[in-house]
């Protein structure tokens, strides 16, 4: 007979081999609806699905990772946002649950095993909704915070996420049965580990709530002068527990997180309108172009304008 180690041996062993099948079974999913490397959005709002069969050698893809969960169903990818630093591949999910400046690179890629990830976006109104379900009593206290999270999937996680993706492949599910199957998802995250860091985004008046306020206004007005004391005002904090709460949501301070903002609009704006830099600069809020120069070499590691012929060549 199995003595009680044994056995619960035996069923995490049997647990692990479900989730490897179903880890599988999403990368063969992924991989039918992508045609060649990209991100793609599809027919679900929200879902998005990524393949790319090359490793970037050296240089970092800048972005701004919106509310999200992702999950690297083959392959390997690593985020860095501010100092934090975080890898997933297999069945480990990375969740974002503010909007933040990263910088990513795939880190486990080939022609013949291809990054292969999804990605859902956290919709604000839908988790509200869900919050007060899953969170009858109020929030627990949150103890610990971080700029992002990576946690790894159980079964049913990971199984929902499967029948969200296979929505794909029936003509109707993608209306009719997407919503559920997403609501699912969400209910799932918000009773994971991490589920009570997701849900105080949404939590009304919570710090990290004005926190996400103030990252929305940040966007709106990237070019604008930031003065610290009016954005704390403006969320209803002080200035010094403004600035504390800032840097546990995000790792950076407001000052750096409209920095990357600017930087990575720059840049946009220099790749896709051909602008030069200091048009570029003016645009998104310099007034000194040394200045310019100097955080966007320091920003991505290069100067504007080898940045920007590296990039097109």
């Amino acid at each position: 007979m199995l003595d009680n180690h044994e056995i619960i041996r035996v069923s995490d062993n049997a647990q692990r081999s479900l989730l490897d099948a179903e880890t599988a079974r999403l990368a063969s999913l992924i991989y039918a609806h992508t045609s060649h490397d990209g991100t793609y959005g599809v027919r679900i709002p929200g879902l998005y699905v990524i393949r790319y069969s090359h490793i970037e050698a050296a240089d970092y893809l800048h972005t701004i990772y919106s509310p999200a969960v992702g999950i690297a169903a083959q392959g390997k990818k690593i985020l860095t946002v501010g100092q934090e630093v975080h890898e997933y591949g297999g069945s480990r999910i990375f969740i974002a649950p503010v909007a933040l400046p990263v910088a990513m690179k795939t880190i486990q890629a080939s022609p013949v095993e291809p990054f292969l990830g999804v990605g859902l976006y956290l919709d604000p109104q839908r988790l509200a909704d869900l919050v007060p379900k899953v969170f009858p009593q109020g929030l627990p206290k949150v103890h610990n915070r971080s700029a992002g999270y990576v946690i790894d999937a159980d079964l049913a996680i990971m199984n929902a996420v499967v029948r969200l993706v296979d929505c794909l492949s029936h003509p109707g599910d993608e209306k009719l049965l997407a919503p559920l199957v997403m609501d699912e998802i969400y209910i799932r995250l918000l009773r994971s580990p991490i589920g009570v860091n997701v849900a105080e985004t949404v939590f009304a008046d919570s710090g990290v709530q004005r926190i996400v306020k103030a990252i929305d206004w940040l966007q709106a007005n990237y070019s604008q002068p930031l003065k610290i004391a009016d954005l704390a005002e403006m969320v209803h904090m002080s200035e010094s527990s403004f600035r504390e709460h800032f840097k546990s949501v995000t790792a950076m301070s407001p000052i750096q997180y409209q920095k990357a903002l600017r930087l990575q609009e720059a840049r946009r704006r220099m790749l896709s309108n051909k602008l030069d830099a200091t048009t570029a600069a003016r645009a998104v809020g310099y007034v000194s172009d040394s200045q310019f120069s100097r955080d966007y070499s320091s920003f991505f590691g290069s100067p504007p304008s080898r940045d920007i012929a590296k990039w097109r060549k």
